[in-house]
């Protein structure tokens, strides 16, 4: 103990040992904080496969459903497509044009019971105006609101009375004497 009590009372003894503890302290530090980084980047690691994996499985999802809609996009278009063939096939049918060409003359036969002194010439005049007004009526608002509402009260109501027999003419004098 003679000879190790002159070397620890050394000067350069006490540093050397505060130096080693000072590192000491360092060291565990460092280990200390690796082991926390290194959990950290596990954790990070962990986190960006999860969010991998979410945004995976997201863009499946919306993958699927911009599939379907495309696939329900194509089907209404074909029909679209088909209502607008059978549209066109409807209105071209036969009975179609006698139907016009029945309403037209109801409307003319209409108006000659209000114009009768010269039946042949107001006859004449008032088909061309029934033309005249039934193509009117199919080519321009008259039609989307006679589609819209088909029983409308003006429209049955002047269907009907063009339908209808016209009342029995009372003679005034005749009745009685």
């Amino acid at each position: 103990m003679d000879t190790l009590w002159p070397i620890l009372s050394h000067p350069f003894t006490w540093g050397l040992a505060l130096g080693l503890l000072i590192a000491g302290f360092i060291l565990k530090n460092a280990f200390t904080s690796k082991a926390h980084l290194n959990r950290e980047i596990k954790r990070s690691k962990e986190d960006l496969d999860q969010l991998q994996k979410h945004l995976n499985t997201h863009l499946k999802i919306t993958a699927t459903g911009n599939d379907r809609l495309e696939k329900d996009l194509s089907s209404l278009k074909e029909q679209n497509e088909n209502l607008r063939v059978n549209i066109a096939a409807l209105q071209q049918r036969p009975g179609r044009a006698e139907a016009r060409q029945l309403q037209i003359l109801e409307t003319a036969v209409a108006r000659m019971r209000e114009q009768a002194p010269g039946f042949a010439q107001a006859w004449e005049q008032a088909v061309r105006q029934a033309t005249a007004d039934q193509d009117a009526a199919e080519s321009g608002l008259s039609k989307l609101i006679r589609k819209v509402l088909p029983s409308s009260s003006s429209s049955s109501a002047a269907l009907g009375d063009s339908l209808a027999l016209p009342p029995p003419e009372e003679k005034a004098g005749s009745a009685g004497s």
